[in-house]
């Protein structure tokens, strides 16, 4: 229709029980974007940069046994193919932003928007509280990519580097040419699984080996920082942090509304620690919820001390999954995930439906009554739920990303909420003796609640 269709290679799929062999097409690849050089001697490419990366045969394997034919565009592997839980993302932009989400760990990413690269990648620019502009996090964080259709050449005033030579640099495979609509239609209709991405002649044609599932691992604590950094220092209030993968926005959303933010790791432990918050925040991250016990039990040990007042607590995403559990909700693995910019929350409060940007593969399960807690949000889609809040204690948390980069910010103004939430905890903390207070509710979870409550 546009006069694109003769640069096109249509993707090949290959049935698991025939024997693969690859035939040599040309790239599937598109060249629509122009190269400008008016950014030369301002932008630096960063070290270790090359030249686009060799174009090399590929292929992605499901576990349940369908074979892609592609071309690889992005690092070459030697020695074992690449493995990972495969998932979609249904977002149309923000590339740049997905792949260096720590929450994507272990996973294979596939885009549905066809057309992938065209704008290149940004330079690793900070603000001024040190935290990366265009990334979420030092390093592409997924497992490798998959694409249907990849720019070779990029245009934008900001890059300074192809999406290839990115994926290189940090040794990420990435595949062209796939049929990503026939993939995610598996994904939907079979469920999430495990794939791999192998690449070059020898390894498309190596024998399969069985596919390792990176959510047995914890990788709360493989994505987490090992010591605590702070961020905005003499902020008016302090919020401890815990980081179970968190995204570089999230930090920022907290230090431009003036709050100290301290980065802990997945296992600190609250009770114990000297400085005396005036907040808790628990971040977004990878993996299974379960393997984070530790961060449970602090939580659960933290929301059950003696207190005059509350000190409030919000999460998102993951943080949202360990204070659900911490409360004493189950968590369940969903059938393919929600991962997008334009996924309906119901806030179950004002009746009121948001856009939201999601990015997870586990959800709480609310259908069970947890004495004290109940719904915050509800996913308009699945009806799967999208937060929880505390009846009369000031903690709460949701599954989406209200800081959304990129996507929607609907729901940015749960950032200002905490934040006032925080600074009124401090001046009824700080003259707590001149202030009259209700009568405090204890925390208690489904564990410790009397046998008839519970029942």
């Amino acid at each position: 229709m546009f006069g694109f269709a003769k640069y096109l290679v249509r993707p090949a799929v290959v049935a698991a029980r025939n024997p693969v062999t690859w035939n040599a097409v040309k790239p599937s690849a598109r060249s629509l974007a122009t190269l400008s050089n008016d950014k030369a001697g301002i932008l630096q490419r960063p070290a270790g940069t090359q030249p686009e990366p060799p174009i090399l045969p590929g292929l992605l394997r499901l576990q349940t046994g369908e074979s892609f034919k592609a071309t690889s565009f992005g690092a070459p592997l030697t020695g074992a193919p690449m493995s990972g839980e495969i998932v979609f993302t249904t977002a149309l932009v923000g590339y740049p932003e997905s792949m260096t989400d720590p929450s994507y760990r272990g996973q294979i990413l596939v885009f549905t928007q066809p057309l992938v690269g065209n704008y290149g990648v940004p330079a690793p620019t900070r603000d001024e509280f040190g935290l990366l502009k265009h990334f979420e996090a030092d390093g592409i964080q997924v497992q490798g990519v998959i694409v249907n259709d990849y720019a070779t050449k990029y245009s934008h005033w900001n890059a300074i580097e192809s999406l290839g030579q990115w994926c290189a640099r940090y040794g990420v495979p990435a595949l062209t040419g796939v049929d990503t609509r026939a993939v995610v239609t598996m994904l939907r209709e079979r469920g999430s699984t495990l794939a791999e991405i192998r690449v070059g002649e020898e390894m498309v044609n190596a024998e399969q080996a069985p596919l390792e599932d990176p959510n047995v691992r914890n990788l709360v604590a493989e994505a987490s920082t090992k010591a605590k950094t702070t961020y905005n220092k003499g902020g008016d209030v302090k919020i401890a942090l815990i980081d179970c993968g968190v995204k570089h926005n999230i930090i920022r959303c907290l230090a431009q509304r003036g709050a100290q933010v301290d980065v802990v790791p997945w296992d600190h432990d609250l009770v114990r620690d000297p400085v005396k918050y005036d907040g808790v925040f628990i971040s977004n991250g990878p993996g299974n919820p379960d393997k984070a016990q530790k961060t449970v039990a602090n939580l659960r040990a933290f929301m059950s001390q003696p207190f005059k007042v509350p000190t409030p607590i919000f999460g998102i995403c993951m943080g949202n999954q360990l204070l659900g559990l911490a409360a004493g909700y189950k968590s369940y693995k969903l059938k393919y995930g929600n991962r997008g910019h334009n996924q309906p929350a119901l806030n179950l409060v004002t009746g009121k439906c948001v856009i939201t940007s999601q990015n997870h593969g586990y959800a709480l399960d609310d259908s069970v009554e947890v004495p004290g807690w109940i719904p915050f949000f509800r996913n308009a889609n699945d009806g799967s739920n999208e937060g929880i809040r505390h009846a009369a204690l000031p903690y709460s948390s949701v599954q989406f990303h209200p800081e959304a980069m990129g996507g929607p910010l609907d729901t940015d103004y749960l950032f200002s909420d905490f934040v006032q939430e925080v600074r009124e905890y401090k001046a009824k903390r700080d003259n707590q003796s001149r202030i009259v207070m209700p009568t405090s509710v204890p925390f208690q979870t489904v564990e410790q609640q009397p046998a008839a409550v519970a029942a």
